[in-house]
Order: C-alpha cells, then sequence, then structure tokens
C-alpha cells in the first residue's frame, strides 16, 4: 500500500466514525484505573461524575473549560495514558507562548500520524501537485508548524527550502513598542525568502498572511511567478484573500487554521472570497463557536462568536478549550461530519496582543 493509499484509508475511515462512540473510546481510555493518563486520573475524584459514565459527546460540556495554563507546569506525558508503552518516544511541541509561558504537549506516534495524515489530505484537497518545489518560511524549533516541512517532503515526494525564522522574538519587540527592531527582523526574514525565490527554482510557497504581504510590498514579482501559496495563521482577512488572488493570477491558495493543539483545514473560499472556511481534523478534533458572554452556548450558523476547541485523540484528551481565537460558525451540511469556522481572528476583546508574523 501506498502512502497516498494509507492516508486515503486513515482520513476515510476517521470521517465515518460516530463523534458519540468516538468519545465514549477516548474518555473510558482516559480514565482506565490500570491504562489511563496519570493526570486525568488524579482529576477524577474532583469530579463530582464519574467520566466512564459519559455516553455523547455533548456530556463533555461536565467537564468545564480546560485551563491551558496547567499546560505550562505540567509533564506533558501525564497526559498520554499508560496504555501506550514506556519509554515514550516522541516530541514535546510547545504552543506559541503569545500570552505568556508556552503550554507543551507530547505527540504519541499515532498523534504525529494523525497529524501527518490530515496534512496530506489538506495539500491534495487544494491542488498542490506532488514532486514539486516549495520554499517552507514558516517557524520550526519547539513549534509544530515546523513539521510541515518534512512531511511534504516525505509524503508529498517533493523538495523542500526552508529559513530561519523565531516568531517569538518579533513578538517580544513588538510588546516592547521596538518597531525599529521589529521591522529589522521582517527585512531579515523577507531577505532570506527573497535569497531563495530569486533562483527560479520555487513552485510553492508555505508561509504566513503578513509575511506573505510583507513579501508582496518588497518584491511582488517573485510571489507573482509562483503556483501557489499554503498560508496559515489567524491574520488572513477576506481582502487580503483578493489582494493575492490578484498578485499569485490564478495561483493556487491553501489554508490551514489551528495550533499545537488541533488542527482544521482549509475549504475554497465562498462568495469571492467573503468567507473563509475551515473544517477540523474529525474526530480527534472539534470545534464550536460559542457566545462570547456564554461560552457554554453554541452560537447559530452564521453569527460571530469565541472557538471551542476539544481534543478528542486516542492519546491526548483535552475537552473545551475556549482559544483566543474569534470565528464565523460554518454549516458544512452533509460535507463533513461537523460544522467548521469561517472568518477567524485572533479574539478582538479589547486586549493589546502581539501577534507577529503568525
Amino acid at each position: 500500500m501506498t502512502i497516498t493509499d494509507q492516508t486515503e484509508t486513515l482520513t476515510g475511515q476517521w470521517l465515518s466514525l460516530d463523534l458519540d462512540e468516538w468519545t465514549r473510546r477516548v474518555v473510558r481510555r482516559h480514565f482506565d484505573p490500570v491504562d489511563g493518563s496519570a493526570y486525568w486520573l488524579r482529576r477524577r475524584d474532583g469530579l463530582d461524575f464519574d467520566p466512564r459514565d459519559i455516553t455523547r459527546y455533548a456530556e463533555l460540556a461536565a467537564f468545564g473549560f480546560f485551563d491551558l495554563e496547567e499546560l505550562r507546569d505540567l509533564d506533558p506525558v501525564e497526559l498520554v495514558p499508560a496504555a501506550v508503552a514506556r519509554p515514550l518516544g516522541g516530541r514535546v511541541w510547545e504552543s506559541g507562548g503569545t500570552t505568556g509561558r508556552p503550554g507543551r504537549v507530547f505527540y504519541t506516534e499515532s498523534m504525529s500520524a494523525h497529524h501527518a495524515a490530515w496534512r496530506r489530505f489538506g495539500l491534495e484537497a487544494t491542488g498542490f501537485e506532488p514532486g514539486r518545489s516549495w520554499l517552507y518560511a514558516c517557524p520550526s524549533g519547539p513549534h509544530i508548524v515546523g513539521r510541515g516541512a518534512y512531511q511534504i517532503a516525505e509524503l508529498y515526494r517533493s523538495t523542500v527550502y526552508s529559513i530561519d525564522l523565531d516568531p517569538r522574538l518579533i513578538k517580544r519587540y513588538i510588546r516592547r513598542g521596538a518597531a525599529a527592531e521589529a521591522n529589522a527582523y521582517v527585512d531579515h526574514v523577507v531577505e532570506q525568502v527573497v535569497e531563495i525565490l530569486d533562483t527560479g527554482r520555487i513552485d510553492y510557497l508555505e508561509t504566513t498572511p503578513a509575511l506573505l504581504q510583507a513579501l508582496i510590498n518588497r518584491r511582488p514579482e517573485l510571489v507573482a511567478a509562483l503556483a501557489g501559496v499554503g498560508l496559515g495563521g489567524t491574520q488572513f482577512t477576506s481582502a487580503m484573500y483578493r489582494h493575492f488572488r490578484g498578485v499569485l493570477g490564478g495561483g493556487l491558495i491553501g489554508t490551514t487554521y489551528g495550533n499545537t493543539l488541533g488542527c482544521a483545514i482549509g475549504l475554497p473560499a465562498e462568495s469571492g472570497g467573503d468567507i473563509l472556511p475551515y473544517v477540523p481534523s474529525y474526530p480527534q478534533v472539534t470545534m464550536q463557536v460559542v457566545d462570547r458572554e456564554d461560552p457554554t452556548r453554541e452560537v447559530a450558523a452564521g453569527v460571530l462568536g469565541r472557538v471551542r476547541l476539544t481534543v478528542l485523540h486516542d492519546d491526548l484528551f483535552l475537552p473545551n478549550i475556549l482559544e483566543r481565537d474569534q470565528a464565523v460558525r460554518y454549516r458544512t451540511d452533509g460535507r463533513w461530519p461537523c460544522d467548521g469556522v469561517a472568518n477567524v481572528r485572533p479574539l478582538q476583546n479589547g486586549e493589546l496582543v502581539a501577534e507577529g508574523l503568525y
């Protein structure tokens, strides 16, 4: 069986799963008295219900909202069920650290395979061709987005160039009000991109909307020569979509949304870019759009609210995370097993948050 066949088999199996049945499986695995995860077994005694009695996805509301502060000090191994063979072998990935110290989670082999399968699914769905040359201008190091360079190279049989990009450094400059240093760092990153694109060898560019805009401001002809771009992050707006599409002159635009905890795949833009939709990598990741004042209540389709994320992986269970993002609830009308989100942006709550290049 080829890698393509394996990916299609995995994603097809996942999309056919019943969410309530999957919820029962994951919750019972993490709360198994012998093989469960140390973190959740410690939490069990403080709950006023038996998690193993949960039968439906909607009943996860009983856990309340998972506090991401926990991930800043917790040993990430404690979230992995004892059913996963020890000693563990895998990577610890970090959150962006935009609002403070980063949180950390451990990715098992199964989780990494899940992440890679959906990555390939998104590339194929967008129309990117295997065997082409890419420039991967995204964070790496402790950030799971950096894994994308290896996934494109290995799963998509492509030649992948990369640059050095530290998203935390520019956020530090912005928080300090050091505009000159921030602009100098953007120039440093763009110069790396330009040097590689100037070779004329690159078909596709993977980067962030902010960095692509900075590149267009300096060398629009390099972007116009590309066959397509892949964009990730929360700074992608309808105006940007239309602008980028014009510069690319018909080139592909693929999108992703997510973080270390869970990801969503971009669907084709609708209404000329007015709607930029995403669907989560079901069933291990689900996303709801909830009322900003009452995050226990899901808003109606087409209504703006706050993103609430739930991770339901065999090896990682994180219920009801209130993200610092806002979005419109996007109804998939049977094209996906659950609803998605659209027009994602950083949460507008009056706080000044340094988003930087990502």
